[in-house]
């Protein structure tokens, strides 16, 4: 499940893991997209302290790109 809000800077998109039966859910992430780069936001479970990363959008795009290819090094 996810959430799309929009605020006057960035596109908030929340992920959520409903879970499995068995396996407990994973922490929600936040991924903040602004014009100049993307931040994902999850909270650890051990501290409950929120860990962030931040995407240049060079960086988005080859992850983007990097999900669809075989094993390997490549240059764009």
């Amino acid at each position: 499940m996810f959430s799309i809000e929009h605020e006057f800077d960035a596109t908030i998109i929340t992920l959520v893991d409903e879970g499995e039966p068995g396996r407990k859910p994973a922490e929600d992430v936040i991924v903040a997209a602004f014009e100049e780069c993307i931040t994902l936001t999850q909270a650890d479970p051990r501290t409950d302290l929120p860990v962030r990363i931040t995407l240049t959008m060079g960086q988005l795009r080859d992850l983007a790109t990097a999900l669809n290819l075989p094993e390997g090094v490549y240059r764009r």
